[in-house]
């Protein structure tokens, strides 16, 4: 099915039956204090039509972008960009299966575009029934270690699912995983993003043989698989576009991650038609991306709210909070959304908080002491988020939690 962007065909009677079923579905669930509802609204949609994301797609100009980190804040930046060039329909809230997609859609029938997040796991699928203009592809690292497949085998589903794809991939040079992945698709657009978590890009994806790394460079040397020349790059505070021009990023979002976040931003933008310099211009208006960053008020505190998931995420959040001695909090549960092994703390180099005064909460935070105490990080174990904040010396707190313990925090200071 192709899209024709601004000229969307009415959808049929049984196709309307499902949106508006799926929209009082998740009205029903908003009104019963369950959250947004896109997912329940999603799956009886989907129910009562099986190819309503085809449906509502068709009249779309799509952008998917799906990776282990990032997705949330690279798909609103994008819609930010795009947004000077038409209306965008997005699922901005991080709904990002299919069932959250087909609700985001559902509600954007006036759009031009739709900037899409996408689960790892369902990418080809909605791949296959988006019909996507553009595919962006951030990182692949490991992510909830009790259900999803190790990286290599996911990187081989993409680039099965992608194989000739007629849409422009937006892909990482410095994330091996990703060229792998991305390098059976016949047209794509390399940038220099820049990888900090290396532990699962140490191995050559195409032949297994022992990646060697000099500098930011990388490639295998029994295979040949090598580093692809990128067209774009970021270059400190700036993006470099394919004619080598610079152009300066202003982002009120924190660390050099999202500056990667926006450079990739920029290159996806550009195959819709947007300048660079439009593009981060636009980017500059998000403060905060489903709470992600928001410093909120709590008990005559600040505390400034951090997400992250997995080893890579803790990497790259532990380089943007303020330095000893800023107080930290940090949440660990381990619930269904969240992956249940915890094991994977072990991959997080803890010691990189020597000096903050720690307060450590959440459902699991004794998983996370002991793993603290071998760090050799001095920490105290908290009850209750207030019970942490009570005892934090003062300054800013900067509270790191995974998914649902962040969720958790967010209820707790109504955020």
């Amino acid at each position: 099915m192709s899209g024709h962007p601004g000229n969307p065909e009415p959808l049929s009677p049984r196709a309307k039956l499902a949106v508006t079923a799926g929209k009082a579905a998740a009205a029903v669930s908003r009104a019963a204090g369950r959250g947004s509802g896109s997912v329940i609204g999603g799956r009886v949609a989907l129910k009562l039509d099986p190819d309503l994301l085809a449906r509502l797609a068709q009249h779309l100009d799509v952008v998917l972008v799906s990776a282990t980190n990032g997705k949330t804040t690279t798909t609103r930046l994008i819609a930010e960009a795009l947004r000077a060039a038409g209306p965008v329909v997005s699922n901005a809230l991080g709904a990002n299966m299919p069932a959250g997609i087909t609700s985001a859609l559902a509600g954007g029938s006036d759009a031009k575009y739709g900037v899409i997040e996408v689960d790892e796991k369902y990418l080809a699928g909605v791949a296959r029934d988006t019909t996507p203009k553009a595919i962006a592809l951030l990182n692949l690292s490991r992510d909830q270690l009790d259900r999803a497949a190790e990286t290599r085998m996911l990187a081989e589903k993409w680039r099965e699912g992608l194989n000739g794809t007629k849409a422009v991939v937006i892909a990482n040079a410095d994330d091996p995983l990703i060229v792998w992945a991305a390098s059976s698709s016949p047209n794509v657009v390399w940038v220099a993003a820049g990888q900090e978590w290396k532990d699962d890009a140490w191995s050559c994806p195409s032949c297994g043989g022992v990646l060697q790394r000099p500098g930011d460079d990388w490639f295998c040397g029994d295979c040949g698989f090598r580093r692809p020349a990128p067209s774009w790059a970021l270059n400190g505070d700036h993006v470099l576009d394919p004619h080598g021009s610079a152009w300066p990023i202003h982002l009120q979002l924190p660390g050099r991650a999202n500056k990667a976040n926006a450079t990739t931003s920029a290159a996806v933008a550009a195959v819709f038609g947007v300048p660079p310099q439009v593009a981060l211009e636009r980017m500059y208006q998000v403060q905060a991306v489903a709470g992600r960053y928001d410093v909120v008020s709590f008990q005559n505190r600040e505390l400034r709210l951090l997400l992250a998931k997995n080893p890579a995420g803790w990497l790259e959040t532990f380089s943007l909070i303020d330095g000893p001695p800023a107080p930290v909090i940090l949440s660990v549960n381990a619930r269904g959304a969240d992956g249940t092994d915890t094991s994977w703390l072990w991959d997080v180099d803890y010691g990189r908080l020597a000096g903050h005064p720690i307060m450590v909460i959440g459902d699991r935070r004794l998983d996370l002491a002991v793993r603290l105490e071998v760090a050799g990080v001095e920490f105290r174990v908290c009850e209750t988020l207030d019970e942490a904040v009570q005892l934090a010396p003062p300054g800013q707190i900067e509270l790191i939690a995974n998914y649902t313990a962040f969720q958790d925090v967010r209820r707790r200071v109504g955020n």
